[in-house]
């Protein structure tokens, strides 16, 4: 039987999820399954984050795999927790070593701009803290797919398939040779529902689990990696990986309308999310799909961007604080700048002073927003042959001019895009939320955050809600079925609009609510992509 997997000509319509005992949400349903039978066999919500999202590096290695990076917010006992896991440039890299190979921009792909990833020690960090079962349990699911296969699902392969046909043109040096052995074994992209295996993932799967992640950092594992980076002149050293620890943060927030919107802070761009909210609170927003509610939303979000994109970057390079940043009189002079027609934006100056996403709760009331990401799709394109490792192209986004906030240094962490959120009210949680894909993830939060709180959607209609995108100057791009009309009135303000016929880059969510009386959960998936809640 000939069956287009990708063709869906009828209307069809998701429901929110309920469960008690424990919920998973992300973006593949054997992922959410695999975190699922974790809590069943009596894990935490933090032992179903690390198994959903070793998984996903199997399942979904177009969005992610074990040579990227993670942050993750953990609600545990009452208390939210923040773990910053992406990892420095090497120490060997700069602008000047840069340039002296003859290059004055980052190349997307190669050895040049791989970071240390920081995805094992996440993992590792936060069964270390948090976790019931050891990861040699965790990870078992993991090492199963990768083992024994699965099949593929349509939107995994849709991008699986437009990733080869890019890359056998482009990746012509035998340092790639790696991506096609794993990713492309029968000379091309694995088709939907066609099984997929990948031994050297499991086997590198297993080592991180018996040494909880040791190997990756200061083990065999780190050998490989080294030794292959080395062969190749690319800057990541066995000591890179030897020095490197994630790190423990202090999660940041702004209260919009009674709720506590909270996101990692810097290295991460979730405090663009943050400026966001903080100027558009103090509007009042009463319709939803009115051509004045968009016209705020992207305004102050091109704002957010201008003033995070100057700022956010390492925090011991950035030159302003996130207390300033988040400044009401900072908000106040941003909301300002608002008027009734689009705006080019630019930066103020404050007062002095390519991935996956998984949400997770279990019955005791914690709940982990988690997400990971070799950035890219696949990434560098880089495989260290026999062990699955696909490394990040991170490095690419650190600027090449010195004077930048953001400018290349050795051992520093550059701009991140990944971002989880989690929402709280009066110091109890309601949950997890995020919105993966690259610049869109700040504006995902928050066309999420204002449908839950400004517009009363259930959190399955907050994510199936039409999408905009803000991509630069008064350019915006909109999802097929945004409301005609409003696009239209957006022109007449001076947007730039465009209609976007694949919702492709318009992010993936998930979203998990706890009541706070009954502890009843809540959740909704992407249908953007495979996405899937398994309940219990």
């Amino acid at each position: 039987m000939t069956v287009n997997y990708l063709n869906y000509p009828y209307a069809s319509q998701r429901m929110a999820v309920f469960a008690k005992k424990g919920m998973v949400a992300t973006s593949q349903p054997l992922a959410a399954n695999a975190g699922l039978d974790i809590l069943k066999k009596g894990g935490n919500a933090v032992d179903a984050a690390i198994a959903t999202a070793a998984c996903l590096t199997v399942v979904e290695p177009t969005s992610n795999g074990i040579g990227g990076d993670a942050f993750a917010l953990v609600w545990m006992n009452k208390s939210l927790y923040g773990l910053n896991a992406s990892g420095p440039s090497p120490k060997s890299m700069s602008i000047d070593a840069v340039k002296a190979r003859g290059l004055n921009e980052l190349p997307k792909h190669g050895l040049i701009p791989v970071t240390v990833p920081g995805v094992p020690s996440a993992w590792a960090a936060l069964s270390k803290r948090f976790g019931k079962l050891p990861l040699t349990e965790v990870l078992k699911p993991a090492i199963d797919y990768a083992e024994n296969g699965f099949p593929l699902t349509p939107i995994l392969g849709k991008y699986w398939n437009l990733a080869y046909t890019i890359f056998k043109k482009t990746f012509t040096g035998e340092e790639f040779q790696g991506w096609f052995d794993t990713f492309a074994p029968n000379g091309r992209a694995p088709k939907i529902g066609e099984m997929w295996s990948s031994p050297g993932h499991a086997k590198t799967l297993r080592l991180i689990a018996e040494s909880n992640a040791e190997s990756f950092y200061r083990g065999e594992l780190a050998s490989a990696i080294a030794e292959f980076s080395k062969k190749y002149n690319g800057f990541l050293s066995a000591e890179d990986l030897a020095e490197y620890m994630p790190e423990w943060v202090q999660p940041i927030s702004v209260n919009y309308r009674g709720y506590d919107v909270w996101e990692i802070p810097p290295n991460g761009q979730g405090l663009v999310a943050l400026l966001a909210l903080n100027t558009l609170r103090g509007f009042q927003f009463t319709e939803k799909e009115s051509a004045n509610t968009y016209h705020k939303q992207i305004e102050a979000m091109k704002l957010a961007f201008a003033d995070g994109k100057k700022y956010i970057t390492d925090p011991s390079d950035m030159s302003i604080t996130v207390n300033a940043l988040l400044s009401d009189n900072f908000a106040a002079a941003r909301r300002n700048l608002i008027s009734e027609e689009a705006i080019h934006p630019e930066p103020g100056t404050p007062p002095s002073g390519g991935t996956v996403y998984l949400a997770t709760a279990d019955d005791e009331g914690n709940m982990v927003s988690y997400i990971q990401s070799n950035y890219m799709g696949f990434g560098s394109g880089i495989v260290v042959p026999g062990t699955g490792i696909a490394l990040q192209n991170r490095g690419y986004d650190f600027s090449m001019d010195p004077t930048s906030e953001n400018a290349l240094k050795p051992g520093k962490r550059t701009y991140h895009t990944i971002i989880p959120g989690f929402l709280t009210k009066d110091g109890e949680a309601i949950g997890p939320f995020g919105v993966m894909g690259g610049y869109m993830q700040p504006q995902g939060h928050v066309q999420v955050v204002m449908n839950t709180i400004d517009f009363h959607l259930n959190p399955q209609a907050a994510l199936d809600a039409a999408r905009w995108q803000w991509i630069e100057g008064k350019k915006v791009l909109v999802e097929h079925h945004f409301p005609q009309h409003i696009a239209q009135e957006l022109a007449r303000r001076g947007h730039e609009i465009q209609v976007a016929l694949d919702s492709g880059s318009f992010g993936r969510g998930q979203i998990i609510w706890r009541d706070p009386q009954t502890g009843v959960l809540s959740g909704g998936t992407e249908h953007r992509t495979d996405g899937a809640i398994a309940a219990w």
